[in-house]
């Protein structure tokens, strides 16, 4: 048994343009945009979705969204989408990166939200 939950919605966005793109979002959403300084490629949109992360993030790829889902068991989330249809197509650091159905990219992660919040708010799995 484990449990997961959806964390954050990701605005992936070629490096040259994640600026750009952070400043777009924070206006067109109406919310503040800060640097995340532990992880400099992360730009935050503060309160966009309530009860979610919502950040731009500087890639060396296309753009596109991405959700993250946060999990206490990794691999038993990662093998949970897998078995729905989702195929495995890298890693990066603890993060497993899947790609759904449809072409989208899910990222599976450890809890990075407060324990309390990610405990209230997660489903449980069998």
């Amino acid at each position: 048994m484990h449990r997961s939950r959806v964390y954050a919605v990701i605005i992936d966005t070629p490096k040259t343009e994640a600026a750009q793109a952070a400043n777009f979002w924070s206006a067109a959403l109406g919310v503040d945009a800060q640097p995340f300084p532990p992880a400099p490629h992360f730009t935050t949109l503060h309160h966009a979705l309530p009860g979610l992360i919502t950040a731009v993030q500087a890639v060396d790829d296309v753009p596109r969204m991405h959700l993250d889902i946060e999990t206490d068991d990794v691999e038993a989330e990662t093998m949970r989408l897998i078995a729905l249809g989702a195929e495995q197509i890298s890693r990066w650091q603890e993060c497993h990166v899947l790609r759904a159905p449809g072409g989208q990219l899910v990222c599976v992660l450890p809890v990075e939200s407060d324990l309390e919040v990610f405990q209230a708010q997660a489903t449980v799995w069998p």
